[in-house]
């Protein structure tokens, strides 16, 4: 569709996009995207503890997450499992990925007998991987 100037005799035609209607879309996506963007990170709330901060290495992989919240519960990737399970769960994803790696995350008021069973489980599981996640200190 052609616009003209409006003045009479004149054939110009004027080629000028309107880019308003695209500013407003990109305008919406990025409130949706800004919105929606904290919901994606892990839905459980641990409260970790806080240490110095340390190298960062890359990982290839999305690691498993394994974690305990303030009431002892243990949670593998949003699913809870009892204390009793653990062991033959993570035992299954060694079989599944033999390379697995394992992210630990224990509320800071969690019981450290609880930590350690934790980690013993993992530890006859067969997995060697394993990352502790903490808070950086402020």
């Amino acid at each position: 569709m052609a616009i003209s100037s409006g003045g009479g005799d004149s054939d110009e035609v004027l080629s000028e996009i309107n880019i308003t209607p695209m500013v407003d879309v990109m305008l919406v996506l990025l409130v949706v995207f800004i919105i929606t963007a904290p919901l994606m990170t892990n839905a459980i709330k641990v409260n970790l503890p806080d240490t110095e901060t340390t190298v960062q290495i890359e990982e290839p992989k999305k690691p498993v997450v394994l974690s305990i919240d303030d009431q002892g519960k243990i949670y593998l990737d949003k699913d809870e499992y009892a204390l009793e399970t653990i062991e033959s769960e993570l035992a299954n994803r060694k079989l599944q990925d033999p390379d697995i790696r394992l992210n630990l995350n224990a509320d800071e008021t969690v019981p450290y007998g609880v930590v350690a069973k934790v980690m013993v489980l993992i530890e006859k599981a067969g997995i060697e991987r394993l990352s502790f996640v903490t808070e950086r200190k402020s």
